[in-house]
């Protein structure tokens, strides 16, 4: 089958960067189903993993977690799913990735896509749908008020990925005021137009600008980019008792000290943890992205996408990484087919 992989960690623009490969298909496992996958997005964390994990001596390593696609063969304990399906997940990071033809994925972290999305629309989601929902709801528990503080959560870098659907899923499923994060006006309007109550500008102080909002200190802090550049503003803006989440790696240790005068929870988020330790509630995933489908196919949240680059290449992946790597996505890239 056809892949992209590589063997070395290498700068984007270097050739070797990512390849047009040839692999044999996967073997499906007990609980897996056999995917053809038929889009793929790109996510921030195939950057990171592409610059620090190396491929086993003499194979390939191949990345790609978001995924839509056709099951074409199942495992002998499957019971969620049949040929046929379309599904759309996210993957596991210890297992190889979706830029391949066929990829083999544990069906209790996998979708049903929604009906109403085309296969480019659907893998947009995944990922950034985990990460947001498991966040806001299993993290920060927003639907549960903060005593005395503004019933409010601040999204920082809020027109990315994750952002692009937290800010959906706060404002259409809960009643808690929504202040996004963005510093251009194009990103800026896109995250009033996915339902953010307030917009403010996170190359300027944050505390500043929530206060002049004049709702109080919100009880939600849910920072998705460069934590170290904004944690100092976001202890001094968060409600004493409040909720705070991070779900990047902070390039500088940070001084958690600031957030215990206000007895600040602090809560990190990886949506790959089910996956990576075979948690007891795995299968929650599996719900999370059919509920995400309902809402999508009832018209309450939308997917993401913002560009498809064309089919599933190493040329178009280095394009798609470079942009990544520029911070200046809004939404989410994809990548259709070979």
């Amino acid at each position: 089958m056809r892949a992209v992989g590589y063997q070395q960690s290498l700068p984007i623009n270097s050739d070797a960067s990512l390849l047009d490969i040839e692999l044999p298909p996967p073997e499906p496992g007990p609980r897996d189903l056999l995917v053809e996958v038929k889009a793929v997005s790109v996510n921030p964390v195939d950057t990171k993993v592409r610059k620090r994990a190396q491929a086993e001596p003499g194979g390939y390593k191949v990345l790609g977690f978001d995924a839509a696609g056709i099951v074409k063969a199942v495992g002998s304990e499957v019971s969620l799913f049949k040929p046929g399906d379309e599904v759309f997940y996210a993957g596991a990071i210890t297992r190889s990735g979706t830029n391949a033809e066929f990829h083999a994925v544990d069906e209790r972290i996998v979708g049903r896509k929604p009906k109403s999305l085309s296969f480019e629309e659907a893998a947009a989601m995944p990922l950034t749908t985990l990460t947001a929902w498991e966040t806001l709801f299993d993290r920060l528990d927003i639907k549960r008020p903060v005593k005395g503080a503004a019933n409010a959560i601040v999204i920082v870098g809020a027109a990315g990925g994750v952002g692009s659907i937290a800010v959906q899923l706060a404002s259409k499923l809960t009643d808690v005021t929504v202040i996004a994060t963005a510093s251009r006006p194009e990103t800026q309007e896109w995250a009033r137009e996915l339902g953010a109550h307030h917009v403010i500008d996170h190359t300027k102080p944050l505390s500043g600008q929530i206060e002049a909002l004049g709702i109080g200190a919100p009880a939600f802090v849910f920072s998705i980019t460069h934590t170290e550049a904004h944690f100092a503003e976001i202890a001094k803006t968060i409600a004493p008792q409040g909720r705070f989440a991070l779900i990047d790696d902070p390039k500088d240790p940070l001084d958690i000290s600031l957030m215990k005068g206000k007895s600040v929870s602090i809560h990190w988020e990886s949506m790959f943890t089910r996956s990576t330790f075979q948690t007891a509630d795995m299968d929650r995933q599996h719900e999370i992205l059919n509920e995400a489908a309902r809402l999508v196919d009832e018209g309450k949240i939308r997917t993401t996408l913002a560009d498809v680059l064309g089919p599933i290449n190493a040329a178009n992946l280095k394009k798609a990484h470079a942009f990544i790597e520029s911070n200046r996505a809004k939404g989410k890239i994809v990548l259709s087919g070979f």
